[in-house]
């Protein structure tokens, strides 16, 4: 089948958004379509430009017999913060405290256009960052860390904290909790990770992050190397972190009894130059 122009350009659209981070080589694009090699480059040239220019990500192009091409999604810093503003103002809402100093965002990570767009704002500042891994706790935040893997394109690991028989063999850590006040157990299965894995810390809330503790500590065992860590939400106690963590919202002020809240974006963007409106173009 010949195909046009414009059917080639929804069809190589469609493939690089499905195949995040992945070279493809132009040969792969020619035979797909039974065009000329420049045919295929024009496109590319095409749909390099449109991309940017609508936010969607990076078409980058690599020279060489080996080379190919490859699309990074990543956000502006525009809409990254309009993301975050839309975040916060739903966050901010007296009806989501719960018992306990804990909030109630089980209908953010059960959305799937919500969780659409967390992923795509987290996974736009690491997506230069040669991530191999996403981690996450069960079970909160597993939809949010498969929303990250999926645009970074690299596999997700749950930690857990009782042992499953399907995970085969374990590796466990003692890691003090601050929510608890005692030490807690967590475990990963030994298939996990790799040594000099990259990886990219994600949880649904923080309060002092003993968490995040404890799933660097995993991280250690494997000899990998914790990149970054964020959540979607954190109670502001700066001075009770056990770890650096970036948030998406941060709660400046939960007052439990009289059912009052205040919440403001995260340090999560006091940062964005890793975005695409601050990543040189090529050429």
């Amino acid at each position: 089948m010949k195909f046009r122009r414009s059917e080639r350009l929804i069809d190589m659209t469609d493939y690089l958004k499905r195949h995040p981070h992945q070279l493809t080589t132009l040969s792969f694009f020619t035979k797909r379509y039974d065009a000329a090699k420049s045919s295929v480059s024009e496109d590319i040239v095409i749909l390099k430009r449109t991309f940017r220019h609508q936010g969607i990500g990076l078409i980058e192009t690599v020279p060489g017999a080996t080379g190919g091409v490859r699309f990074i999604p990543m956000l502006s810093s525009q809409k990254a913060n309009e993301i975050g503003d839309v975040l916060v103002e739903r966050i901010n809402s007296p009806k989501r405290i719960l018992t306990g100093g804990f909030m109630y965002l089980t209908d953010l990570l059960v959305h799937p256009l919500t969780l659409d767009f967390i992923g795509r704002i987290i996974a736009s500042k690491f997506a230069l960052k040669d991530i191999n891994a996403v981690m996450t706790v069960a079970t909160k935040g597993v939809p949010l860390a498969q929303s990250v893997a999926r645009y970074l394109n690299v596999p997700f690991v749950i930690a857990r904290r009782e042992a499953k028989v399907t995970e085969g063999a374990t590796i466990s850590i003692n890691y003090p909790s601050y929510r608890t006040n005692r030490i807690e157990k967590m475990l990963v299965s030994k298939k996990s990770l790799n040594e000099g894995d990259r990886v990219l810390i994600v949880d649904d809330f923080s309060n002092g992050g003993g968490t995040i503790e404890g799933m660097t500590m995993l991280a250690d065992e494997f000899g990998a190397t914790i990149v970054g860590s964020v959540v979607l939400c954190e109670l502001n106690a700066q001075e009770k972190k056990m770890r650096p963590f970036e948030s998406i919202a941060k709660i400046t002020k939960l007052d439990e009894m009289n059912k009052e809240i205040q919440v403001e974006k995260g340090s999560f963007f006091n940062d964005l130059s890793m975005l695409l409106d601050h990543v040189k173009e090529e050429g």
